[in-house]
C-alpha cells in the first residue's frame, strides 16, 4: 500500500467522521444552549487545540489535534465527559442558573439525548434526501438467475419465483431478502413463493460461505444463489421518502441490535466487529464508489454512532442516562465516589474495546501476520 493509496482512506474517513462528530456535539450544544446551560467549549478531536475562536457568548469552539472525537464542555463540568461536576469552589446564584450540573433531572437528560438523537435525524435527512433526489435502489422479489447447487436451487426454487415471505416477513424488496439470508448461513429458512399464480411453501437453507466484505475482513455470510435483474431507483416525494428514512433508520437499528445479542449469545463470531482501520478502509472504498455510496454509508456510520452511545456504559451517553434513571428511581443522584468508579469502569471497557476491534481489524487485514512474517 502506497502513500497515495493511504491517503485516499485517511482523507474520507476524517471527513466523515468530522461530519458525524460535529452533528452528534451539535445536538447536545443545541438543547444545552435552549435549556439556559453556557457551553465553555465545543471541540472537535482531542489533545492539542490546531486553530479555534470564541464567540461573543464565550463559547471557546476548537478543532484539535486528535481527530478521533469531540466534546462539548459545559460550564460546571469537571471534565470533558460531563460525569463529574466542578466543587472546587462554591458557586453563586447567577453561576448555578448556568450550570449543566444544577439543572433538573429532565433537562440534564434532554441534553445528554441529544447526541445520539442528533445523529438519527442525521441519518434519516440524508437517506430522505437520496430517496427524493437520486430514488431508492427498488427490485422486486422475483427471481432472474439461479446459481447451479445453490441453496436456491437445491431447495427447488425456480426463474420467475416471485417470494412473498421468509419466516413469516412479508417481502416486498429484493434486499429484503438479502437482509434475511445473509445473517443466517446454514440455518433453515421457511419461503412463501408464488408461482404461476399459486402460492407454494418452500424450507431454504442458505450456505455459509466464507468471505471478504470490502475491507478485506473476513467473513461468514449466507448465500442463497439467486439474483434480479430489475433494479431501477424510484424517487419518492419528500413526505414517503422521509418516511422510508424513517423505516430504514429504523431497520438498521434493529438489525445491529439483534447481531450485538446474537454475538453475546455466542450464536456470531466477533470477527464482524470492526474499528477505526477498518471504518477507514471501508470510507476510502465508498468514496471511490462515488458520492450516493458515500452519503449512503455516512448515514449508516451516524446511526451506529447514535445507537452505540446509548449504550448503558459509563462516559457514554447511555451510561449519563443509565445514572439518571437511577437518580429518579431514588429520588437523589449516587454518591460521587460510586459514580467515580463507575465511570473509570466505563472508561476501562471502551479502552478495552477500542483495542479488541483494532486487534480485529490488524489480524482480518493480515497486519498481525505480515510484521509477524518480517520478525
Amino acid at each position: 500500500m502506497d502513500f497515495m493509496e493511504i491517503v485516499k482512506i485517511i482523507i474520507p474517513f476524517l471527513i466523515i467522521l468530522t461530519v458525524l462528530v460535529f452533528v452528534h456535539e451539535m445536538g447536545h450544544y443545541l438543547i444545552a444552549r435552549k435549556n439556559g446551560v453556557k457551553v465553555e467549549i465545543f471541540s472537535i478531536g482531542f489533545g492539542s487545540e490546531l486553530f479555534g475562536w470564541t464567540d461573543k457568548i464565550g463559547t471557546r469552539w476548537k478543532v484539535c489535534a486528535i481527530p478521533l472525537g469531540g466534546y462539548v464542555k459545559m460550564f460546571g463540568d469537571a471534565d470533558p465527559s460531563s460525569s463529574r461536576k466542578f466543587d472546587s469552589v462554591e458557586m453563586s446564584s447567577d453561576e448555578k442558573k448556568v450550570s449543566f450540573h444544577h439543572k433538573r433531572l429532565g433537562e440534564r437528560a434532554a441534553i445528554v439525548l441529544a447526541g445520539p438523537i442528533a445523529n438519527f435525524l442525521f441519518a434519516i435527512v440524508l437517506l430522505a434526501g437520496l430517496y427524493s433526489l437520486v430514488g431508492q435502489r427498488y427490485a422486486p422479489p422475483i427471481i432472474d438467475k439461479i446459481t447451479m447447487g445453490s441453496a436456491a436451487d437445491l431447495a427447488g426454487l425456480m426463474v420467475g419465483d416471485e417470494i412473498i415471505q421468509v419466516d413469516n416477513e412479508d417481502i416486498e424488496k429484493f434486499d429484503q431478502l438479502q437482509r434475511i439470508v445473509r445473517p443466517n448461513p446454514g440455518k433453515s429458512l421457511e419461503f412463501l413463493i408464488r408461482r404461476d399464480k399459486k402460492i407454494i411453501q418452500k424450507v431454504v437453507v442458505p450456505k455459509a460461505i466464507v468471505g471478504n466484505d470490502i475491507s478485506g475482513a473476513k467473513i461468514v455470510y449466507g448465500l442463497l444463489g439467486v439474483t434480479s435483474e430489475q433494479t431501477v431507483f424510484i424517487k419518492h416525494n419528500i413526505v414517503k421518502s422521509t418516511s422510508l428514512a424513517v423505516e430504514e433508520t429504523w431497520v438498521i437499528i434493529s438489525q445491529t441490535l439483534t447481531h450485538i445479542g446474537e454475538m453475546i449469545l455466542g450464536e456470531r463470531t466477533t470477527d464482524e466487529l470492526g474499528g477505526p482501520i477498518r471504518i477507514a478502509k471501508l470510507s476510502g472504498a465508498v468514496a471511490d464508489a462515488g458520492i450516493v455510496s458515500s452519503i449512503w454509508f455516512m448515514a449508516v456510520l451516524s446511526i451506529n454512532l447514535g445507537l452505540i452511545n446509548l449504550f448503558p456504559v459509563p462516559v457514554l451517553d447511555g451510561g449519563h442516562l443509565f445514572f439518571y434513571l437511577i437518580e429518579f428511581i431514588r429520588g437523589k443522584p449516587l454518591g460521587a465516589k460510586a459514580q467515580e468508579m463507575a465511570s473509570y469502569t466505563g472508561l476501562f471497557v471502551v479502552i478495552a474495546l477500542m483495542v479488541f476491534v483494532t486487534w480485529n481489524d490488524l489480524t482480518q487485514m493480515n497486519i498481525i501476520n505480515f510484521f509477524t512474517s518480517i520478525f
